[in-house]
């Protein structure tokens, strides 16, 4: 068990990391600044001498290399901060942007001889048993695990993925602290309710879960590779016979690493298409199967020799429900076609702005966020301006953090910022508007709707007996008198049940109808 005590020296120790390499409040961002931030600065470098950080070899760094040194030192969590913002080069720089995609695949890899083990333990077998042969050093290092080339004993090239040893503990001291401090702030900070930080590090630490056991890796691997058609994501097969909770086996990828433009452009292949293509096929993922990889750094990226895109490292994956991609697909073709009156709408169906807002008001508001970056490249959009309006528009109508969407839109930021280094004259909207056009025919018109109104009833008529079944057993286990209820306590929960049985009359009905109609057009 831990302290608050604990806790606060858990993250006094971030501060002082952060500040020892100069990376929480770098000296060139605020020799302006305001005098609190000053102040802040100065109370944290209390003790480190002045004029570099705690490290000798940081003095006459960047920025940037300040910063993605103290993440690295700080641990998994705050390396996986840095990848995330290592694709978005307009929002935090070139220069930082190249510092911190040091953090991707490119960590100090643990040893050989320590991977072997984990395989042999994991696995329940010898390494020369199950492969021909073992490379080492590995291909990639991250933070969570690192990949060693194989060749199967039935001689398949395969990558295995292997998990550092003690990483899950490293993972948990991160998350400890960060949840406690999200729940003192909801506690003494009103206004920071409406963002559910506590929500937020719940999830995180979810997603942190599944990644610790890469047999869950495997099944999202092979979901997509399900999902995926003939045009889409290359994604690879799963060894299942050689993947365990800290081991995971596919097929190798072969192709060229997606931010190598120069390699791209030598063998011929189209890179604004490949832009294109990237985009199209993360919307089809998240808004047509509702099923989405969520991780899609440059890192785990490539292009094969016939040009389609590879993807690897499915640790972290997002879902969304039929509602959530309805709604969804509906805001942004109302944004993409500067139908902000539907926009707000839609808003409102969902439940995402509480009741008692102007719908006006907020359709005015949704018009100041769009038209700013409607039409433009995204090297010509302000990220940190748009962000900051959004943020505004969000407090001032008491709208509260959908947790399900974070992940969504964190991978969007990411997968746009890829698209901008192969092109960046590209234009996510123009991009988008036929892919949502074509999800919303598809998907969401009133046929499909009727259609998954129909298998909503033949599921409603399917589970009638089971229905009555369990309400004939409640209603013997009254009769004995096992229960004893009120007269009014009977009745409430006959009005109940008569509600919860009424869309399924009406579905039966319906059916009933829809299939007499048949019958006549067939006569």
């Amino acid at each position: 068990m831990h302290y608050p005590l604990h806790h606060m020296f858990r993250l006094w120790r971030v501060a002082r990391v952060l500040s020892r390499h100069d990376a929480l409040f770098p000296q060139e961002f605020i020799e302006d600044g305001p005098l609190g931030l000053r102040l802040a600065r100065r109370v944290a470098r209390l003790g480190i001498p002045r004029g570099f950080g705690a490290q000798p070899e940081s003095a006459g760094e960047t920025a940037g290399q300040r910063l993605a040194a103290a993440l690295q030192s700080l641990g998994p969590g705050y390396i996986k901060l840095g990848q995330s913002l290592a694709t978005r080069a307009d929002l935090v720089g070139d220069e930082v942007a190249t510092a911190l995609s040091e953090l991707q695949d490119r960590l100090p890899p643990f040893p050989g001889a320590a991977a072997r083990r984990v395989v042999a333990e994991e696995l329940t077998a010898p390494v020369e048993a199950l492969f021909q042969s073992f490379d080492d050093p590995p291909v990639a290092a991250a933070s969570i695990a690192q990949v060693h080339f194989a060749v199967t004993s039935e001689g398949e090239p395969v990558a295995v993925k292997v998990l550092r040893p003690g990483v899950d503990e490293a993972f948990a001291r991160d998350l400890v602290p960060l949840s406690w401090l999200a729940a003192k702030l909801e506690h003494y900070k009103p206004e920071f309710r409406r963002l559910r930080l506590r929500e937020i590090v719940q999830g995180l630490s979810q997603t942190v879960a599944v990644e610790m056991d890469l047999r869950l890796e495997a099944a999202a691997a092979s979901e997509l590779r399900e999902n995926m058609g003939p045009d889409d994501f290359v994604v690879p097969k799963v060894d299942w016979q050689r993947t365990g909770r800290r081991v995971l086996t596919t097929e190798r990828v072969e192709g060229i690493p997606i931010t190598d433009r120069t390699a791209l452009v030598e063998a011929g292949h189209d890179l604004p298409d490949l832009a294109a293509r990237l985009v199209r096929s993360f919307l089809t993922q998240a808004m047509g199967d509702g099923f989405f990889h969520a991780d899609l750094h440059q890192g785990n990226l490539f292009v094969t020799s016939e040009g389609r895109i590879a993807a690897v490292d499915f640790g972290i994956m997002g879902r969304l429900d039929r509602d959530t991609r309805r709604y969804l697909a509906e805001i942004l073709l109302g944004f993409i076609q500067r139908d902000y009156e539907t926009v707000a709408r839609v808003h409102f169906d969902a439940r995402y702005v509480p009741k008692g807002k102007s719908l006006g008001l907020f359709a005015q508001a949704m018009r100041s966020v769009g038209e700013p970056i409607l039409g433009r490249p995204v090297r010509e959009i302000s990220l940190a301006r748009l962000l900051t309006q959004l943020f505004q528009v969000t407090k001032a109508f008491d709208m509260a953090t959908q947790p399900q969407l974070l992940l969504l839109q964190k991978t969007m930021v990411v997968a746009e910022g890829v698209a901008q280094q192969l092109d960046p004259d590209v234009n996510t909207w123009e991009i988008a508007e036929p892919v949502v056009e074509t999800l919303m025919r598809e998907n969401f018109s009133p046929l499909s709707r009727v259609r998954e109104a129909i298998e909503d009833g033949l599921e409603a008529v399917r589970r009638f007996p089971e229905l009555v079944e369990r309400a004939e057993r409640a209603a013997e286990v009254i009769a004995d008198g096992a229960v004893k209820l009120d007269p009014g306590t009977v009745q409430g929960l006959a009005d109940a049940q008569a509600r919860s049985l009424r869309p399924r009359t009406v579905t039966i009905w319906i059916l009933g109808v829809f299939a007499l109609a048949l019958a006549v057009l067939a006569l």
